[in-house]
């Protein structure tokens, strides 16, 4: 049968790669619109989980996966030689940047192996991973043809769509996000928008994959520069003695030529932090230099000093020092409300502190455990937030703003709070407790 009249009957049989944060929501969806779905990891404890009806993703009930494993529209594996009975097969795994802040495609490279070595006609592969413009066409493709013999957009076809998965978002899901797709050539690209379309609300057709990978680059751009410029401003702003969370909040009453955007002690997520070096980094091939990307960098990557910086100053004004200071980190997760900690401020900000010879420790009620990260390992649980808990920390550093958290009591029982994200903005006691950073 066709693939695009499979697709439209439902009869598509479709594969993830990579079960996180990206790949189980789309799991979600395809299931709900009632596709088949085999989803592909290399984490057999994933596997297990899934399998046995288990969520490790706070926004994914674990119920959800449960409905979908009986039904049997839902089964996880590692054995990738099953890429053969999927009629597309879309990837979903990380591009981090490695230690020269260069790009790492390492899991592309070895999700197209994969799937090169059980390729065969007619399948639709769909990069949704993050990337610098010419990835699908210039290191997906060849792996995909050179090992299978086959050849993309004749024998089977080849698309890139970015995810934007914003977890913790009410207003946005995966299903209500317009979906851009961009096939490596026009049929691919019909093929993939009608798969899409099929369980998502809407997509956006673009004439290549080259436009789709920089469509999401200069999203994340966008972002990262207009951070940067307000967590410059609040540095400036702080010296003056301006509150800049007020001065953003008096400017946004604009309803015309201005957007918000607002600071905070880094930049986290799986996103914002990495993706504008990818295009910066592919600018160097054209001799160009991406000036407002390298600054907008330059300035979110020390942010944590900057807020480590306010609170050894903060601790020197009532006769303390860093070294030895208990402080102790409110939120893990890289933004309120989730438990994702992927590229988190709070991570590096526990780091600095301990080479700086502060006993750290964090709370966070959506991570109970730190885990072990590719770069980093915090090695620590959270820490019960009682009264006596807060009395006896040097300092309290609110990292994450969580909305459960009783911000008036965390002051109360403070010695000392520093607050990165204007959390402490309606307290009404205590304010002399607050510096904010």
């Amino acid at each position: 049968m066709d693939l695009l009249k499979k697709i439209e009957d439902r009869k598509a049989r479709v594969g993830i790669i990579g079960l996180g944060y990206v790949g189980l929501p789309l799991m979600r969806e395809f299931c709900a619109a009632k596709f088949n779905v085999l989803g592909f990891d290399i984490d057999p404890a994933k596997v297990k989980a899934l399998n046995a009806g288990r969520s490790y993703i706070k926004h994914i009930p674990a119920s959800v996966i449960k409905e979908n494993v009986a039904a049997g529209l839902f089964k996880a594996t590692s054995d990738f030689a099953q890429i053969k009975k999927v009629d597309a097969v879309i990837i979903c795994v990380p591009t981090p940047l490695d230690k020269m802040r260069e790009p790492d495609v390492r899991f592309i490279v070895s999700s197209g192996e994969q799937i090169a070595r059980n390729l065969r006609k007619d399948q639709l592969i769909i990069l949704e991973s993050t990337t610098y413009p010419g990835t699908t066409r210039d290191v997906l493709r060849p792996i995909l043809e050179n090992t299978s013999g086959l050849k993309a957009g004749k024998d089977f076809y080849l698309a890139f769509s970015p995810e934007r998965e914003d977890p913790g978002n009410p207003h946005y899901t995966t299903r209500t996000i317009p979906k851009v797709v961009g096939g490596l050539d026009r049929r691919s690209g019909q093929i993939a928008a009608k798969l899409y379309g099929m369980a998502l609300e809407r997509t956006v057709p673009v004439s290549s994959c080259e436009v789709a990978e920089a469509a999401k680059i200069i999203e994340n751009v966008y972002r990262c520069v207009n951070i940067a410029m307000v967590n410059e401003l609040k540095m400036l702003f702080d010296k003056m003695g301006i509150d800049v969370w007020e001065v953003i909040n008096a400017a946004a009453t604009k309803p015309f030529g201005f957007q918000p955007f607002y600071p905070g002690p880094g930049l986290g997520g799986h996103c914002i932090p990495i993706d504008p070096f990818y295009l910066s980094w592919k600018a160097r091939q054209y001799e160009m230099t991406t000036r407002f990307i390298e600054l907008a960098g330059e300035i979110n990557v020390g942010m944590p000093d900057y807020v480590i910086h306010r609170l050894m100053e903060a601790l020197n004004e009532r006769g303390k020092c860093l070294r030895g200071a208990k402080v102790l980190v409110l939120g893990l997760a890289y933004k309120r409300d989730v438990d994702d900690m992927r590229e988190s401020p709070s991570v590096r900000l526990i780091e600095k502190l301990r080479e700086q010879g502060a006993v750290v420790n964090y709370n966070d009620p959506h991570i109970p455990v730190a885990p072990k990260q590719r770069e980093h390992n915090v090695g620590l649980k959270s820490l019960k937030l009682t009264e006596r808990t807060l009395a006896t920390q040097d300092a309290v550093l609110i990292s994450t703003d969580h909305s459960c958290y009783d911000y008036d009591w965390i002051v109360q029982s403070s010695q000392l709070v520093v607050d990165t994200r204007n959390a402490t903005a309606h307290v009404k006691q205590g304010r002399g407790k607050i510096v904010k950073a």
